[in-house]
């Protein structure tokens, strides 16, 4: 049984929320907490497993709670934010300090039940996250240095790189992109958040990263030097058209209960670019990717895995391996150089 702490600031949060998770035979809700002093005792006395919190509160906001948490007592922690812009900006920085997921309020763009099984789902998630030694980003930090270019112009403009991510994925993703250069090829990325979270993580990335990071728009053109974050609640597919790439945005049935999915990335990539790819599946839960992953591979894509040990949740790539669709397991820190080399051996192969 996954023993839950509900720590928000609304009473009717904090009801819906319990309610509904206490219909999931393998979670308990073992208490709840109006703001970080009263979650702060709850966690010493009821020793929950996972917490979930909301990042606007009185007395104590939940970004200083969660930095004080992470120093003192790390536990798995689920963030429960608005979509405000303030809100979504919040969350991604919550995730820099090491919460493990997040997801939205019950409003517009998810019902109060969509919004229970995501959680639950997630809580499952946190339950098994590894506990890795937080690296946590200042917000004025400058990111690591990237390598020098070693993908000459036009072999970057002629290859994809298309990434997949679920839980502890933001702060994998960002380890890869920091990690490559300014002209990097077309780079196509899947993570597994909702809408409204999305944008501000493509911001992040942007601020930190060398390539030009945004939010993908239906019809966007890829790039060398450019990465495109697939819009929450919406999949995401590479498409070629009179010669060059672009992608789709569009709406459809959830894969592996999760839009945008990365199966539905991986495949498009496989169909379109073939041999002319890298695939890399980083952190997370379930199984989405794993398919996707072997399509590419089949098509003659050259395909990663994140190793387990610098996973958060081994889920994801354990099932790509499983599946045979991986041919070289990597750590996140090694993750950039060993996609660089692949691009490499791609363009001796070609020459």
């Amino acid at each position: 049984m996954i023993r839950v702490l509900v720590v928000d600031d609304s009473a009717v949060v904090r009801r819906v929320l319990s309610e509904h998770l206490s219909k999931a035979t393998d979670i308990e809700v073992v208490g709840t907490a109006i703001d970080p002093f009263v979650a702060r005792q709850k966690i010493i006395t009821l020793r929950p497993d996972v917490l979930t919190l909301d990042v606007e509160m009185p007395r104590m906001d939940g970004l200083t709670f969660l930095g004080k948490l992470m120093k003192y007592h790390p536990l798995p922690v689920i963030v429960v934010s608005s979509v405000t812009p303030k809100g979504s900006e919040a969350a991604i920085r919550a995730l820099e300090l090491g919460a493990v997921d997040v997801i939205s309020k019950p409003g517009p763009a998810y019902s109060v039940g969509e919004i229970a099984q995501m959680l639950a789902d997630r809580i499952r998630a946190a339950a098994a996250a590894r506990r890795c030694a937080a690296e946590v980003t200042q917000p004025n930090s400058p990111p690591p240095p990237a390598p020098p270019p070693r993908i000459e112009s036009t072999v970057a403009a002629n290859r994809i790189l298309a990434i997949g991510a679920s839980t502890g994925g933001t702060e994998a993703i960002k380890r890869v992109l920091c990690g490559l250069p300014a002209d990097a090829p077309p780079t196509l990325i899947v993570q597994h958040m909702p809408a409204a979270f999305t944008a501000s993580f493509a911001q992040r990335l942007n601020d930190l990263c060398p390539m030009e990071v945004r939010e993908a728009v239906n019809g966007d053109v890829v790039t060398a030097g450019l990465a495109l974050v697939a819009p929450g609640n919406r999949h995401m597919a590479l498409r070629r058209r009179g010669g060059r790439w672009s992608v789709e945005i569009k709406d459809g049935p959830l894969v592996h209960h999760q839009r945008p999915s990365v199966d539905v990335l991986f495949h498009s990539v496989a169909q379109h670019a073939g041999a002319d790819a890298v695939g890399a599946l980083l952190t997370g839960m379930g199984a989405d990717g794993a398919r996707g992953l072997l399509a590419m591979r089949q098509a003659g894509a050259y395909t990663l895995a994140q190793d387990e040990q610098s996973c958060v949740v081994f889920g994801m790539p354990k099932e790509a391996i499983q599946a045979g669709a991986v041919m070289e397991t990597s750590s996140i820190q090694h993750m950039p150089r060993h996609i660089l080399e692949a691009l490499a051996r791609r363009n001796s192969s070609a020459a």
